[in-house]
């Protein structure tokens, strides 16, 4: 059990530790972010009646489970969102590329749309509310709402469906009415539809065995992740998406990300309310 005394991590520790925690995320902590990882490691080592960092590393590294690899990615990874965040990127969803997509489709097929990272799932379902509000050609495909996350504490809290006001704060309170039941705590709770309209799962995007399963995707909302990771994960993470995504599908990254400035398998594509981009279509653009 670790007593009163403040274990140490040595330089050298946590240089071994933030390379290990970059192989199997793709994340790097820079210098700066030092006392967020030690006080997060410290409160794990406590958890598991670790004495020392040298003991916990060890279980980190060996447990067979990975369970402990587990909770500290989700103690590691920051999860902040609101409903209708950067809103444009949806409004240019049902005003442009869901029609450009569904140019190459008949009536019926699937259309797939992928959240990653999803968070508490305020994103993926905003999606889905914009599809059932703002696009009149819902009725004529199947729409398929993957959502993904490294933290399996989040997907819980995600397909739980609750939220606070602060998190709502942005709907429309016609919409608020219309999805959502405020609750004694005074939080609101997605309807049972929507939260039936979204798939949930664990992916780690460095993991080919998590994201070999998603293909054919249309569209995908990848916002505000790849700024975590450094210059090599991102491009590795761009290829993922890349052989995720269909000819001709688009992808949406936060407002300061680039995908320019990461890899050159994408064009720019300027629509009416957002720049976003698009994996070409075979033999040409």
């Amino acid at each position: 059990m670790i007593g009163s005394s403040q274990p140490v991590i040595t330089d050298d520790e946590f240089n071994k530790f933030r390379e290990f925690f970059y192989r199997k995320t793709g994340i790097m902590f820079e210098d700066n972010k030092r006392y967020f990882v030690d006080k997060r490691i410290f409160e794990r080592m406590k958890a598991v009646n670790s004495e020392s960092f040298r003991s916990y590393f060890t279980r980190l590294r060996f447990q067979a489970s990975g369970e402990e690899l587990q909770k500290l990615i989700n103690l590691m990874t920051v999860n902040e969102s609101y409903f209708f965040r950067e809103a444009y990127q949806f409004d240019c969803l049902v005003n442009s590329m869901l029609d450009e997509i569904t140019l190459r489709k008949a009536k019926g097929e699937m259309v797939r749309i992928w959240s990653i990272p999803c968070s508490s799932g305020e994103e993926p379902y905003s999606i889905a509310i914009y599809l059932l509000e703002k696009w009149q050609k819902l009725e004529h495909y199947n729409v398929e709402i993957l959502a993904s996350d490294i933290d399996t504490d989040i997907l819980e809290r995600a397909k739980e469906g609750i939220y606070s006001p602060r998190s709502v704060q942005h709907l429309p309170a016609a919409l608020l009415r219309k999805y959502f039941l405020q609750l004694p705590s005074g939080d609101y709770q997605i309807c049972q539809d929507l939260r039936d309209s979204v798939t949930f799962s664990r992916v780690n995007l460095m993991d080919p065995g998590d994201t070999r399963p998603f293909r054919k995707i249309d569209v995908v909302f990848c916002r505000n992740l790849l700024i975590y990771f450094d210059d090599v994960s991102r491009r590795e993470a761009a290829q993922v998406l890349y052989d995720a995504i269909i000819p001709g599908g688009f992808i949406c990254l936060g407002h300061s990300e680039s995908m320019s400035r990461i890899c050159n398998l994408f064009r720019v594509r300027k629509l009416q309310d957002a720049i976003v981009y698009q994996k070409p279509l075979r033999g040409g653009a």
